[in-house]
């Protein structure tokens, strides 16, 4: 971390990871405009409702899990010993597509009941029935990235990720192509018909290339020979840190949910009628947010690559490492956020109308472009604090933060309409950035964080 180089495993996953996230979300910036004027405000809120569920049976059955291989894998790979971690990606991976197929068939069976009263919108019922076979292919592509993230080797990863991008897009256009040609309307369930076909691409990308990384290395592995592996042992260690992982991860993302459900219900309160509310909600997370989010793929490549980075240099003591990543982490947050945060209160307006032809759009990426600076810092730390094994902190502080922007979806949104929303965002990352600055503090003796 002393010099920028792209032999430092770090910077060149870094740069590949952001490359590859730079040009998905081109790819789906594109997408986004065209879903917005084909189905509309309303049914890209519509589309956006099936997002909670997703995120939940994906932290049940994947997210924890992939955090773990990540972790261990890249603790037994110095060693260079491809049948361990081998054994170690075979049982998280097990695991994974166990929880994984059961969550699909609860989703699928109890599509209806999800719908009506949990969603609060029968119209998702048939997407999430859809979205239900995706589930288990998620799993296994994101269980074989654990693995080359832990290992560093970020290529197979990006490759996946440009693959399930491409495919979803291009499989929706083939779809709406043919439904002009054959005069039929579209509708919103095409655009998760591509979602799976995405996923089911990413599945089989990541497939081949575990096959090809792993052939002919197992029997070859250096201490093979002399360590012995045991299934047992993995699954037990794979258990104990997924667990505690994947119990925050469905924590947080069903408290997520809530609040993505509550909001077109608050806007309800506040006096918009039902087609107004899902609309704002449509347009709010379904065009300003990515667009918000959209240069996060530079800090989100930082993240993912730090865990295993941070957690290494712990594990042998290397302190300055962990000073070095806390520093850069603070510095050029602070630096990228502001840069964005400019382009997007200054123009704002104008990509409103110029990406989506809505003056709705442009008033909230206006705003929210103040999320940049404490997006950046906080996630960069937050991977830090996993590395170095205080889950339970970053645990704690998306907890207090989600509960900071519930507060003002129960309590603000009916009095002061989308806007009390729009602040309660710009709180609760305040909120969370002051946190994690606050724990790093004893992390090292860096300049600055005493």
């Amino acid at each position: 971390m002393r010099h920028f180089s792209l032999k430092n495993p770090l910077i060149f996953g870094t740069v590949v990871l952001t490359i590859t996230g730079f040009v998905s979300r081109f790819i789906g910036f594109f997408y986004r405009i065209f879903l917005s004027r084909v189905f509309g405000a309303e049914g890209m809120g519509i589309y956006q409702l099936t997002a909670p569920v997703l995120a939940l049976t994906f932290a049940l059955s994947a997210a924890g899990i992939q955090t773990a291989i990540s972790k261990f894998v890249a603790r037994e790979t110095s060693t260079r010993d491809y049948r361990y971690s081998f054994v170690y990606l075979f049982s998280g991976l097990t695991l994974s597509l166990a929880l994984s197929i059961l969550c699909a068939g609860f989703v699928y069976c109890f599509s209806e009941q999800i719908a009506v009263r949990f969603l609060m919108e029968d119209r998702t019922a048939p997407l999430l029935r859809i979205i239900a076979l995706s589930i288990p292919m998620a799993a296994v592509h994101s269980c074989i990235n654990g693995y080359f993230y832990g290992i560093k080797k970020t290529g197979i990863p990006s490759i996946c990720q440009l693959s399930e991008q491409l495919m979803r897009v291009g499989s929706v256009y083939v779809i709406y192509a043919l439904c002009q040609k054959r005069g039929y309307s579209p509708t919103i369930s095409f655009a998760v018909i591509g979602l799976v076909i995405g996923e089911c691409a990413s599945m089989l990308v990541s497939l081949i290339a575990a096959w090809a990384h792993f052939s002919g290395k197992l029997n070859t592995s250096s201490a093979s020979s002399n360590v012995p592996v045991h299934l047992h042992r993995a699954l037990s260690d794979m258990l104990h840190l997924s667990i505690p992982l994947s119990a925050n991860r469905v924590i947080i993302n069903f408290l997520m949910s809530v609040e993505a459900v509550f909001i077109p219900a608050q806007l309800l309160r506040y006096g918009y009628a039902h087609q107004a509310a899902l609309s704002i909600y449509g347009v709010l997370t379904g065009m300003s947010l990515p667009l918000i989010l959209f240069p996060s793929a530079i800090t989100g490549s930082v993240c993912v690559l730090l865990l295993p980075v941070v957690s290494e240099a712990d594990a042998t003591g290397n302190q300055h490492i962990v000073e070095k990543a806390i520093q850069k982490s603070v510095k050029y947050g602070f630096l990228l956020g502001s840069v964005f945060t400019l382009i997007f209160f200054l123009g704002g307006s104008f990509l409103g109308n110029l990406l989506y032809q809505n003056e709705a759009a442009g008033r909230f990426i206006s705003v929210l472009g103040f999320l940049c600076p404490l997006m950046y810092i906080a996630s960069t730390l937050s991977s830090i604090l996993n590395g170095l094994g205080k889950t339970g902190l970053t645990f704690l502080y998306s907890m207090i933060s989600l509960l900071v922007r519930l507060f003002f979806v129960f309590f603000l949104i009916p009095v002061m309409g989308i806007n009390g929303y729009l602040l309660g965002l710009l709180a609760s990352q305040l909120v969370q950035t002051l946190l994690c600055l606050y724990a790093v503090r004893d992390y090292g003796s860096a300049p600055g964080f005493h």
